[in-house]
């Protein structure tokens, strides 16, 4: 479906529950978890703008987190989807986090969050954006080339999986159509280094941020600065598994996000003596 030049998913039926995916990446990413949560909620899966199926903003509008934050809310405004439950990965994870910080979100769960980063920690990031400019410079049947070679996708599995073999058995693949002059991602990705959480509205609601083990991405001893933001955040760090941990084991990334939208339920009233 397509609302507001967002393009969703919608599935199952109880309190609302938004997935953000990461940067570069769509909606299909939350797929191994769809089922299991939509046991429980009513589950949108976006695509964010400029990602997936969905617009991206004009060349010449700011387009930065912020601007996710504020597209994501006038979404969830809209659409009547009032304070949902939301969970983010990496890029979707600070968007979350961000829409919880505004009082926006009955729980957040964010799963590798950037912004909590810092100095070396960054250099896998670093390599990437990096290499993704030198791409956009590069004519595409020779990146695309470059892309599909073993090499290329044996480092990328590392990076996102954390071993050189993804889930299914098979190694992971960028999609050349992301990295052009211009993109939704070339435009985000200077800012996706730059950017910190903290510094302005603390989140309230229920929070958790779960970090593989094995993020090559961004390292899981980031989780440690979670509480100096989030006082309140549950940690969980995930075994085996790297920066999109929902493919890597969706079983547990369901039971946190469940267990972290069960924490904003209200408590039952004790029965009359």
């Amino acid at each position: 479906m397509d609302f507001r030049g967002i393009v969703y998913e919608r599935h199952g039926g109880g309190a609302p529950l938004v997935l953000l995916h990461g940067l570069g990446h769509r909606r299909q990413a939350w797929d191994p978890v769809l089922r299991s949560l939509a046991e429980r909620h009513e589950v949108y899966a976006l695509d964010l703008p400029g990602f997936g199926q969905s617009q991206a903003p004009d060349p010449e509008r700011p387009f930065g987190i912020s601007a996710l934050v504020d597209a994501v809310a006038d979404w969830c405004a809209d659409a009547g989807v009032e304070r949902p439950h939301i969970a983010g990965n990496s890029l979707g994870g600070a968007v979350a986090l961000e829409l919880g910080a505004h009082g926006l979100a009955s729980s957040v769960t964010a799963l590798s969050p950037i912004g909590f980063t810092r100095g070396a920690e960054m250099l896998g990031s670093r390599i990437l954006v990096g290499g993704m400019h030198v791409a956009t410079r590069v004519p595409a049947r020779v990146w695309t080339s470059v892309i599909d070679s073993r090499p290329v996708r044996a480092l990328t599995t590392l990076a996102l999986h954390g071993s050189v073999r993804d889930p299914r058995g098979d190694m992971a693949r960028l999609d050349p159509s992301v990295v052009t002059r211009g993109s939704a991602y070339t435009r985000l990705a200077p800012e996706v280094v730059r950017y910190s959480f903290g510094g302005g509205p603390v989140v309230q609601c229920p929070t958790t941020v779960a970090w593989g083990e094995d993020d090559r991405v961004l390292p899981v001893r980031a989780v440690q600065r979670v509480l100096g933001a989030i006082p309140h955040a549950w940690q969980v760090r995930l075994l085996g598994c790297g920066h999109i941990p929902m493919e890597d084991n969706p079983a547990a990334v369901a039971d946190v996000i469940l267990n972290t939208c069960r924490a904003a339920a209200p408590a039952p009233l004790a029965a009359a003596a």
